[in-house]
């Protein structure tokens, strides 16, 4: 229960802290994809960074942003209820966001590697790519560090009914002490657990001793 707790109260500051991340970076690139688009049409102040910015990294580092803000949005949505079933959306889009943000990341660094013209803002997109990709694995952990507490919670729900049904089944139809008889009504067939039960004549019939009329 330690773990579950640890991994709660972890996994709601780093939804808050991704939120901001992805959604400012995500203003950032869309800025500076805006920028490179309008000076393709030679309108604008030119465009900012390289060919890989251009091709590569703006695209992906927007697809990641949106990704990561779906990832988010499960994430509340799994901190309201926690359950078993929002834990597996939440982890799902948290994976799938981290890769993104993975493959982002090796753009920015190639990015940063390869020079060019690289505004201010450009630069921040690069280092909260980069920062991302920790924090949405710390993320991604401190679920499944939760996941203990949120799938047992549903299966003992579960478990508790369906032991609750055979508790009463059996006390509705009849007690297994062997001393006491069993009623006309009941057919008890158990294979080598009760073999000292008295069954009454006419419930089991002995292929070999057929009955005459």
């Amino acid at each position: 229960m330690a773990s579950v707790g640890l991994g709660r109260g972890l996994a709601t500051p780093l939804l808050a802290i991704n939120f901001a991340l992805y959604l400012v970076a995500a203003i950032l690139a869309g800025w500076a994809l805006n920028r490179n688009f309008d000076a393709a049409i030679n309108r604008g102040e030119g465009a900012v960074g390289n060919n890989v910015t251009q091709g590569f990294f703006l695209p992906v580092a927007l697809i990641a942003c949106m990704v990561g803000l779906a990832s988010v949005l499960a994430g509340l949505h799994h901190m309201r209820v926690f359950r078993s079933e929002s834990l597996a959306a939440a982890a799902a889009t948290s994976l799938i966001a981290w890769l993104l943000v993975l493959l982002a990341m090796g753009l920015a660094c190639k990015q940063i590697h390869t020079g060019g013209n690289r505004p201010r803002r450009l630069k921040v997109v690069e280092a909260f790519i980069i920062i991302l990709a920790l924090f949405e694995l710390l993320y991604l952990l401190s679920l499944h560090l939760g996941f203990g507490r949120a799938g047992s919670h549903h299966g003992a729900g579960t478990g508790i009914g369906m032991g609750g049904v055979g508790h009463g089944h059996g006390h509705g139809h009849g007690s297994h002490d062997p001393s006491i008889p069993a009623h006309n009504h009941e057919h008890h067939v158990d294979y080598g657990r009760h073999t000292d039960m008295k069954i009454p004549v006419g419930h089991v019939h002995n292929p070999a001793h057929p009955t005459t009329v």
